[in-house]
């Protein structure tokens, strides 16, 4: 099954612009895809895959009479799996300043991002997309005339990539444990010289048994025996693979706040109940409360990236153990929400923090009003 992504229409807005258009995202969500099916429909483009060796080759070799034999009358290139590429954000820079007449697309995983060197080339000269997982919205309108709640309790236990949602429910587990192995870490591995795989697989398996709770960075490093500074490096890596992210405290310096704290979420929960082993269902689980959190930001945060919005993320929370799940920040508008995965009672805003802030907005979602998220 093929999804609509909801990226085509702030993505495709800018084929017309002379900017280079930078796609990036975690392995296997469908970056591919996406392009060739957008190159399939216009009649002046072509596609091109990096890793084949004679494009790798004459790429590398900046040689600008090659490169123009390769792209021939096209108009419109995209250069898939860019990250291959020895030198590519200077290529790239080549292309764009001495062969005008050619639109450039760049698809690549977390490396193409991880490597200092490649988007400071462009300065200047790019537009930035990041693909993630299938967002709900993106899965609900593909799969019709299905309980939308068994959908969400599906996409909960085993997540939104593209290949695991379309695998039959006896062969999904499986092919998550086969994602979440070093295939999905295979960027981090190889940056950096990287000469701990399981050390990284232990920090992922703490931090996916702490969502929704705050993390203490010298608590790992003390559980992992290793120094704050690699835990505090490791996770940025993992954010900058989009593996996770984390979510800050906010405050304006209330006595009573909580500072520079952070939690940290997945982007996926299907990969998070891989690296813990864990496919049960969200009825005989007691993490269901933290699993509907996650899902709900990352929702949101999909939401940010298909749509290019600027807004900043936060959770709110006071020393008395007032707390506020989320706080969308835009234009100094705040609005606020809380994850509720079964709405037993009245949730109302903490007093403290209307009284200081005056939010534009309070939701409370659950699997009764879910769809509000999008």
């Amino acid at each position: 099954m093929l999804f609509q992504r909801s990226l085509s229409v702030s993505f495709e807005k800018w084929l017309s612009q002379k900017e280079v258009i930078i796609l990036l995202g975690p392995r296997q969500v469908g970056k591919t895809t996406f392009v060739q099916t957008i190159v399939n429909q216009l009649d002046n483009a072509k596609y091109f895959n990096c890793e084949l060796p004679y494009i790798k080759d004459i790429l590398e070799s900046k040689d600008l009479n090659r490169i123009r034999n390769l792209f021939g009358s096209n108009q419109i290139i995209a250069l898939d799996e860019a990250q291959g590429i020895k030198d590519i954000g200077l290529i790239l820079k080549i292309i764009y300043d001495e062969m005008p007449e050619y639109k450039l697309i760049a698809t690549g995983s977390s490396s193409f991002d991880l490597s200092s060197n490649i988007l400071e080339a462009l300065t200047g000269r790019n537009i930035k997309f990041v693909m993630l997982p299938l967002s709900q919205k993106e899965v609900q309108e593909s799969i019709l005339g299905i309980n939308e709640q068994s959908i969400v309790s599906n996409l909960a236990i085993y997540g939104f990539y593209p290949e695991v949602v379309n695998f039959p429910i006896d062969q999904k587990a499986d092919k998550l444990l086969s994602l979440s192995s070093d295939y999905l870490f295979k960027d981090i591995l190889m940056y950096d010289n990287i000469k701990n795989p399981h050390l990284l697989r232990s920090l992922l398996k703490l931090l996916a048994l702490q969502i929704g709770s705050q993390v203490s960075i010298n608590e790992l490093a003390n559980s992992l025996k290793v120094s704050s500074q690699t835990i505090d490096r490791y996770i940025d890596l993992l954010e900058k693979s989009f593996v996770i992210f984390r979510l800050p405290s906010y405050s304006s310096n209330l006595r009573n706040e909580l500072k520079k704290s952070f939690k940290v979420f997945f982007y996926d929960l299907g990969i998070r109940n891989a690296i813990i082993n864990n496919f049960t269902d969200l009825s005989n689980r007691n993490d269901v409360g933290a699993i509907w959190e996650n899902y709900c930001i990352a929702e949101r945060y999909k939401q940010a990236y298909i749509h290019k919005s600027n807004v900043e993320f936060y959770f709110w929370r006071s020393y008395d153990g007032a707390e506020i799940d989320l706080l969308e920040i835009k234009n100094q508008e705040i609005n606020a929400f809380e994850f509720k995965w079964n709405r037993n009672r009245k949730t109302t805003i903490p007093k403290s923090f209307f009284e200081n802030y005056n939010p534009q907005s309070f939701k409370v979602i659950s699997l009764e009003n879910y769809y509000e998220l999008f």
